[in-house]
Parts: structure tokens; C-alpha cells; sequence
């Protein structure tokens, strides 16, 4: 190799190699596999010329790791990192490092996928469960889910499962006057298209009003704190759910929301252990009553067997409601808060309840201390308080002043001044705290107020939460968990429609940076001028990607995106007196999530028929368009679609739509095929979420954290949500909230910043066609053992191929369940298992993924297909009930124990010469789901169990 030019020699596009997965001669050696002379011409015959951008991206050339990160670094030095004291919902935390460097920063946790394939899973179950278990405890519940999106939305969530479950005849909502401001704006949005009425007051509104719900802060927005008993008992007379949302460090020490009657209570997990990082990525808690179950949003962990007999745990009832109930589903969630509700909870684990009521203790006991030290010289708001003192003062603004210029952020708003204490307040900060108020602090005496607010029941004590709190113990305990756990640094999960790409280490660095990590959402905006230009300039760049005018960062999911797009629509036909314009068109091929986020917009379903390829069926659609013409709002699309394929008729669609007054909804799902090829603003989209946490390479942490912004046309733009506390700066006033943040999960941002400009112009475009002919070469190598189900007009997919398991089962009673199972053994994840169309599974291998890689997981399917044939044949004794698919994932237990099984035990660990070289062992045999659901436990388990 000579390098001829300095260019050679500085190679600033070096990460555009080291992120895609084949060189050159990998490259040759697929294009003649899939029947092509260059990849041009490959990648003409996938992407429709009618579609093709055929220009080059308005971005600048890839920059080196380094340089990426200097530059990033630029802008976060333009951040300054204040103490806070603002509270309202965000608190300064400290994440054990222990927990930090092994959880947070480790790719064996946030590189996994969510846990649909239990086997090989049961680490990050586990931790799920240890963090429900805390939720159940410290609320006294009897349920609780496996994370929600934030604080807002569970609150929103909540008021919409209230309405399921109350028996009132009442089409309105209370909402508590001391509930935090963001939390009441995601509250009036989502209201709004339930067609709820909110009626926002005190305690006596509540209680001689009739509401099917009625929701209260327990800790309340100024830190009053007041026992709620009384008035949940005077709503839920007239047939009202009480719901409670309550600071989960607060619970620690306060009687819980089940003592005071509460049927659903509902937080951030944020100050255990989450930093600030501008508004999210933070888990929200969801904990109800056993009788609701089947009525909760999200996601439920349980405990089950194996097999074998073995304690299992899995994803129990709603694992995949919103494919299978569709507009019928309780929500449109997708997307959960994994990553951060196990960092949550391992908080808990790592502190025990001893830990945690120290912790707790101590913030009371300074807000008590700081208290004492102003009272006799300020008008406090409340006696009765948890972590926040507010004074009424009318040398409000100047004491806020005061404050800035000594390094501190303190809440403010009109004549009210906030202090709220937090984990890391130390005697030094109080001192200066007194100092700035003009009085004297002393701690020589540990005080609680909160008198018979206070618990008085035990709470974390199960061994998980007593066993690991020297460094030694909980690092041996996280990694036997990442240790059960199939993630990307094991082997490739080639999941359809789910994007799982490579998450590079120079992309994560930056989120753990002070500056990016420790800001209040609510900071002021001189403190955060670098954060606003990292996001803009996130923005451009997603604009010149996608050819929208605008984009808006505040959806915090895929699904939050969704909502945020069809709010987009709905608002553009309210400003034109389109009322009625509700009839939203959703093909037979879309999303699950798709048809659950129009019946939240309070819009009506239609499906749209799909043809024998996969498109489409444009007949069906102009017949509904005619027919709903009046009426016609939107269409929801996925392009690529569903299927996997290019459709040619996407102009046509798309003008079809606008010719009968609706708008396009394109989702971004498959955004992966997209980009530098073609842009959806081009091809007739109005508005379109991106899965940051697919395209854009924010890794996917279990199930979570993801990020949906939306791209606009320019006549959707000034319908973009905004924020009642801190205004979005490209948004308009009086458009309300879709999440708590301002910008959503803003500190994870960075990751997708540095992807962007760690490719630029170029590595976009190569990216994009090494996904096409990845994804080509697997569904030509496999052709002849499984029919590929849906191809375009040459014979070619996109990026993503479904493979049809139904003539296989038909012929050897071999299923697509079994071939998931089986490839654990051969240690690969299954890929997208029977949707969209059941009895298939659907792959995407992705650009970062080499021949190598591919061509092992090719050999696994392969091999598994002649598997199932031996099986026809009763080869060698195997049977239908007594083979090695049918008894995959084989454990490291079946394997050494008694073995009566009609092949050898090679076989069933080491089917391939490879798997003996890099064996993964699934630490559970096969779970039994109806076991799960029939006998629904969803809390922590005896040690015993896993013994």
C-alpha cells in the first residue's frame, strides 16, 4: 500500500472504515454472489430511479474520532455545569462508579436488544426485576411495570388507564394545582385528543368534583408535602382512580402512596444514580393494583421455568401487544427506559435500604437544617417539606442573582424562591447556601419534620438488595448478569426493522462528559449555549439527511415521535377549521405502534391492503381515499416498507393523499435504507420520526433509551411541540408538551452528533448501499434453503429480507420458535420472529456487520435447515418431541447431566466447528410463557430459586 497524498497520511475518513463492516474485496466477493458487476449498478436495481436523491448530501466530508471530538469538546466547554438547586423533578445524583464504568459504559449491557428471546436474556431480566421489585416496595403496590418514558408521559399514561379501569360516568380529569408544570403540559396534550376534560385545582375541587381519575403530587411543586389519605378516599368514593406521582428518593422516608389509598403511583427514577443530562434519558416508575394488570402501559417482567424445571424470567402479557392489539392496545409504547431503569436499580442494590435511607435522611435533614437557618428571616411556603425549602420574598430576583454569580442555579418564578437539597449538598455548599440568604447555617443537630408522614414498614429486603454492597460483590454480581446476557460484542443481532448497528466507542465517550451529563433541563439559557448549538447543529444535519424544513428533538421514542407527528397533522388541520379530518390510513404491513398512536390521537383506523410483493395495494388505497375524502387526516407509511422493499408508487402515494387533503406520515424506521440514497421530504413525506436509536446509532441498552425527533414540511413546522417551563428555540409558544424535556433525551444526543460527523457526506452514502448488499447477500445465500417472502421487481430487498418458515413447518413440524431457540445454541439472537407476517423471520444484518459474520450466521441457518430435515426423516432416531430444535437453547447443565437424547452432546452445544471457539451459553433452558402468564409473578424471587 503507498500513500501518495497527505490526505492518505492525515485519513480523516478512517472511522468510515472502521464502522462498516467489508472492504473492498468483501465487497466484490458479495456483488458476485448477488449477481452484480459493480455496486452501483447493485444498488440501481434496489432504490427505484424515481426515488433517487442523486446528489450529494449538503454535509461536509467525514472527520477523524479525535477531531470529532475536539470539536464537540469546543461546544461543551461552551456549557457551564452550575450547582443546582432548581429541583422540579431533577436533582443532581451520584451513580456509583462501580456501577458507572460496568453498566453504563459497558457494550455487554448497552448493546443488547430488548428481551424478547428470554434465553438469553435473564441478566437484564433480572435487573429489571430488581428495579420493579424497588418500585413495588417503596410505593407498596402490587405490580410494577419495567420502566416507562418519563415522568410526564407515565402521568399521562396513567390518566388513560385510569379511564379504562374507573367505573365513572365522567369524561373529566383532575390534576392537582402543586403538580410539577411539564407534567401538567404532556397531561393537557395527550387530553386533549382522548377528548378529556382537565380540571386543574386544589383538594377540596377534588374532592367535590366527580372525575374518572384524579392525579396528585405528593411531593408537591414549592416541596410541600402533605398526606394525601383523605382526599384519595373522597375521589375514589365517587368511582375516581387516584393516581400519585411521588419522588422515588422521597419514598424512602414518606408513608407510601399505597398506605394513602393510591391505585397507581408513578415517578422519575432519575436521583437514583441518573444524571440530569439536560431533561433524559430518565426511567419513570409505574406501580399499580394486581386487579389492572392486563389494563397497564408497558412492560411487565415475570417470573416463569424452564424447561427444565429452572426459575426463568421473561417479559410476561403485554411482550407484544401493540403488534397483536394493534388501535386495541393499552398504548403506543415501543421503546422503554432500560438501560437507566437497571442503573436505577442496581442504585438500589449497590446502597441497600440502609444506603438509601442515609442518603435520604441526609437531604431531609439539610432542607430541615437550612430551614431553621431562614425562617425567622424569610416567609416560608410550607413547614412540611422533603427536600425543598421556597420562600416568599420580594428580594426574590436578587437573591437568585446573588446565587448565579457565586456558582449556583436556584428555582425562581415570580416572588418565590426554591432550595432544593440533593444527594451530592455538602456542608460546604449549605454554608454558602446560608451565606447567600444572609443567615446562619448549623448542622450540628440531624432533625426530621415530617411526623406521621414518615414510614414506619420495612422496604428492600430481599438478599439482592443485602448481598452486594462492597465493591468486590456488586462487580462480580453485574457481570455474572452480563454474563447470561446475548449482546452485539458476542455476535451480530440481525433484527429486522430494528437496526442494530454498531454503537462505536468514540459516539458514547461524550455522554458521560460533566458538561453533556450534570445540566437541569430548567438551567438557565446562558448556562447552556453549548448544549442548544450541539442540538441545532444535530439538527442541520438531519435536515440536509432528510429534506425537511424543520426538525423537532423533543420525542423521547420512536412511538413519542409518532405521537408527535400525527400531533403535527391534527394541530395543521385545527389552524385550517379541518375538524373532521380524522380518518388516519395505516397499510396492513405497518408497525404495531402505528395504528395504537392514531387511536391515541383520537383518530379512526383504516387499514389499507398490502399486494402479493409486499406494496402496497394501490387500488385499495385510492378506493379509501375516495371514500374517506372528506375526512381523510393522514397516512401512516414505512418506507422502505414493512416488507422490506422499495416500493415504486411512493410519489404516487404520496400525492394521492395530498390530492384528498390529508397529509403523509412517513415512519423512520427504516431510515437505514434511506439515507444519501433518497430523502422522504423529496418523495412527497410531511412529516417523519427518525429512530435515533436505529439509523443514527444510539445503542438500543436492552430496550432502551431511544430517541424519535420528527422531520416537518415547512407548513407543519410551527406545529412542533414546546415547553410550558423552558420554550424549545425553534418552536412556537402555546404548543404543548410531548415529553418532560424541552429536547427529549438530550444527553445521549451527542452520539448521534458524533456518528453524523464522524461519516459525513460520503460515509452516509457508503453506509447505505453496504446495508443494501448485506442484506441482499443474505437473501441470496439463504434462497435455496428458505424462499425469501417479498422482493421488487428485480428480484432484489432493501435492507432487510423475511425469510418464510410456513413451508418448512409444514413439511418437518419444525417452527420459527425453534429455529430461534436453536440459533441461541449456535450463538447468534433470532432474528424479527413472525412479524410482519407470522411464521417468517424477518433479518437485517446492517452495514457494520462483515462477511465473516454474515457468512457464520448463514452457515447456522443453513445447518439448521438440514436439522429439520433429519427430523422429516426420523434420522438416527430424532423424533418430532426428541431433536435438537425442539429442546434448544441446550444448557451448560442439560449438556454435563444425565443424557438420554437421540444425538450427541456435540451436537447439541457445538453444531458448528466455530461455536467451539467463542461459545455462548444460555443460562436457562426454554421458557414456558403460559406457565409465566398463568401463575404472574413479577417481583424478586427467593435466592433459592436460582439455585
Amino acid at each position: 500500500m503507498s500513500f501518495n497524498t497527505f490526505s492518505d497520511l492525515f485519513y480523516e475518513n478512517a472511522f468510515v472504515h472502521r464502522h462498516l463492516g467489508n472492504d473492498k474485496s468483501a465487497q466484490d466477493k458479495m456483488l458476485k454472489t448477488v449477481g452484480a458487476n459493480s455496486l452501483d449498478e447493485f444498488v440501481d436495481s434496489v432504490v427505484p430511479s424515481s426515488v433517487r436523491l442523486n446528489k450529494d448530501l449538503d454535509l461536509p466530508p467525514a472527520m477523524s474520532e479525535h477531531n470529532a471530538l475536539a470539536k464537540l469538546r469546543q461546544m461543551a466547554d461552551n456549557i457551564t455545569v452550575a450547582k443546582s438547586y432548581i429541583g422540579q423533578g431533577y436533582s443532581p445524583a451520584r451513580l456509583p462508579a462501580v456501577i458507572q464504568r460496568n453498566v453504563l459504559e459497558n457494550p455487554g449491557w448497552y448493546t443488547a436488544y430488548t428481551p424478547y428471546q428470554a434465553e438469553i436474556a435473564q441478566g437484564r431480566l433480572e435487573a429489571l426485576l430488581n428495579f420493579q421489585q424497588v418500585c413495588i416496595d417503596l410505593t407498596g403496590m402490587d405490580l410494577a411495570g419495567a420502566s416507562l418514558l418519563d415522568e410526564g408521559t407515565a402521568a399521562a399514561e396513567a390518566m388513560a388507564m385510569a379511564q379504562r379501569c374507573s367505573k365513572s360516568k365522567s369524561n373529566a380529569f383532575f390534576v392537582d394545582a402543586r403538580t410539577y408544570p411539564q407534567t401538567l403540559d404532556v397531561i393537557h396534550t395527550r387530553a386533549k385528543y382522548f377528548g378529556f376534560e382537565v380540571v386543574v385545582g386544589d383538594f377540596e375541587t377534588a374532592k367535590t368534583g366527580e372525575y374518572f381519575g384524579a392525579y396528585f403530587q405528593y411531593v408537591g411543586k414549592d416541596g410541600d408535602v402533605a398526606d394525601l389519605t383523605e382526599v384519595i378516599n373522597a375521589v375514589k368514593t365517587k368511582g375516581a382512580y387516584a393516581i400519585v406521582g411521588a419522588d422515588i428518593m422521597s419514598l424512602v422516608l414518606l408513608k407510601s402512596p399505597a398506605d394513602m389509598g393510591a391505585d397507581i403511583a408513578l415517578g422519575s427514577t432519575q436521583r437514583f444514580g441518573i444524571p440530569m443530562g439536560f431533561g433524559g434519558p430518565h426511567a419513570a416508575y409505574f406501580a399499580f393494583k394486581d386487579k389492572d394488570k392486563r389494563q397497564a402501559p408497558g412492560r411487565i417482567i415475570g417470573v416463569s421455568k424452564d424447561a427444565q424445571g429452572n426459575t426463568a424470567l421473561r417479559m410476561a402479557l403485554q411482550t407484544r401487544e401493540q403488534h397483536i392489539r394493534r388501535e386495541k392496545a393499552n398504548s403506543n409504547i415501543c421503546t422503554s427506559q432500560v438501560l437507566l431503569a437497571n442503573l436505577a436499580g442496581m442504585y438500589a442494590v449497590y446502597h441497600g435500604a440502609t444506603g438509601l435511607k442515609r442518603i435520604a435522611s441526609r437531604i431531609h435533614a439539610l432542607a430541615v437544617a437550612f430551614y431553621n437557618a431562614v425562617k425567622g428571616d424569610y416567609q416560608v411556603v410550607s413547614d412540611v417539606f422533603f427536600d425543598t425549602v421556597t420562600l416568599k420574598t420580594d428580594k426574590a430576583d436578587e437573591l437568585v442573582k446573588s446565587a448565579k454569580s457565586k456558582g449556583y442555579n436556584l428555582f425562581y418564578k415570580d416572588n418565590l424562591v426554591g432550595v432544593s437539597f440533593h444527594e451530592l449538598t455538602d456542608e460546604v455548599e449549605f454554608n454558602e447556601l446560608c451565606e447567600i440568604f444572609g443567615v446562619t447555617g448549623n448542622l450540628d443537630k440531624v432533625e426530621n419534620i415530617l411526623g406521621d408522614l414518615n414510614r414506619t414498614d420495612e422496604f428492600l429486603t430481599h438478599p439482592t438488595f443485602n448481598s452486594y454492597h462492597t465493591e468486590h460483590q456488586m462487580l462480580r454480581y453485574l457481570k455474572s448478569l452480563e454474563d447470561k446476557d446475548l449482546a452485539m460484542n458476542r455476535s451480530m443481532i440481525s433484527l429486522g426493522s430494528c437496526t442494530m448497528k454498531l454503537n462505536a466507542t468514540s459516539e458514547m465517550l461524550p455522554i458521560t462528559w460533566n458538561e453533556f451529563a450534570n445540566v437541569h433541563p430548567f438551567a438557565p439559557g446562558e448556562d447552556t449555549k453549548g448544549y442548544i448549538q450541539m442540538i441545532e447543529s444535530l439538527q442541520e444535519q438531519l435536515k440536509a439527511i432528510t429534506g425537511f424544513d424543520e426538525i423537532s428533538m423533543q420525542p423521547n421514542s420512536g412511538a413519542s415521535g409518532e405521537y408527535a407527528g400525527l400531533l403535527a397533522i391534527r394541530r395543521y388541520h385545527e389552524s385550517r377549521n379541518d375538524n373532521d379530518r380524522t380518518v388516519c390510513l395505516i397499510p396492513r404491513s405497518a408497525h404495531g405502534t402505528n395504528p395504537a398512536t392514531a387511536q391515541m390521537m383520537g383518530m379512526q383506523v383504516m387499514v389499507v391492503a398490502t399486494d402479493d410483493y409486499g406494496n402496497v395495494d394501490i387500488d385499495d388505497l385510492k378506493a379509501k381515499c375516495e371514500q374517506h375524502s372528506d375526512k381523510l387526516g393522514a397516512l401512516m407509511i414505512t418506507y422502505p416498507s414493512t416488507h422490506g422493499v422499495f416500493e415504486e408508487g411512493i410519489r404516487e402515494i404520496c400525492d394521492l393523499i395530498h390530492q384528498h387533503g390529508g397529509q403523509v406520515y412517513m415512519d423512520g424506521a427504516n431510515m437505514n435504507a434511506q439515507v444519501a440514497l433518497m430523502r422522504p421530504a423529496d418523495v412527497g413525506a410531511d412529516v417523519l420520526h427518525m429512530n435515533l436509536h436505529k439509523t443514527f446509532c444510539i445503542p438500543h441498552g436492552g430496550g432502551g433509551p431511544g430517541m424519535g425527533p420528527i422531520g416537518l414540511k415547512s407548513h407543519l413546522a410551527p406545529f412542533i411541540a414546546s415547553h410550558t417551563v423552558n420554550p424549545v428555540f425553534n418552536a412556537q409558544s402555546g404548543q404543548g408538551a410531548v415529553s418532560s424535556a424541552p429536547y427529549g433525551s438530550a444527553s445521549i444526543l451527542p452520539i448521534s452528533w458524533m456518528y453524523i460527523t464522524m461519516m459525513g457526506r460520503d460515509g452516509l452514502l457508503s453506509a447505505t448501499k453496504q446495508a443494501l448488499l448485506n442484506a441482499n447477500y443474505v437473501a441470496k445465500s439463504l434462497s435455496d434453503d428458505y424462499p425469501v417472502l417479498y422482493t421488487g421487481k428485480n428480484g432484489r430487498v432493501a435492507h432487510e429480507c423475511i425469510i418464510d418458515i410456513r413451508p418448512l413447518k409444514e413439511e418437518t413440524g419444525i417452527t420459527e420458535t425453534d429455529i430461534a431457540k436453536r440459533l441461541m445454541d449456535y450463538g447468534f439472537h433470532a432474528p424479527t420472529m413472525s412479524f410482519p407476517v407470522a411464521g417468517t423471520l424477518m433479518i437485517e444484518p446492517t452495514e457494520s456487520e462483515s462477511i465473516d459474520e454474515l457468512d457464520r450466521f448463514i452457515s447456522a441457518l443453513k445447518q439448521i435447515k438440514q436439522e429439520a430435515l433429519k427430523v422429516k426423516a426420523g434420522a438416527e432416531g430424532w423424533t418430532a418431541d426428541n431433536n435438537p430444535l425442539v429442546n434448544a437453547p441446550h444448557t451448560q447443565s442439560v449438556i454435563v447431566g444425565e443424557w438420554n437424547r437421540p444425538y450427541s452432546r456435540e451436537v447439541g452445544a457445538f453444531p458448528l466447528p466455530y461455536v467451539k471457539a467463542h461459545k455462548f451459553w444460555p443460562s436457562v433452558g426454554r421458557v414456558d410463557d403460559v406457565y409465566g402468564d398463568k401463575n404472574l409473578i413479577c417481583s424478586c424471587p427467593s435466592i433459592e430459586n436460582y439455585e
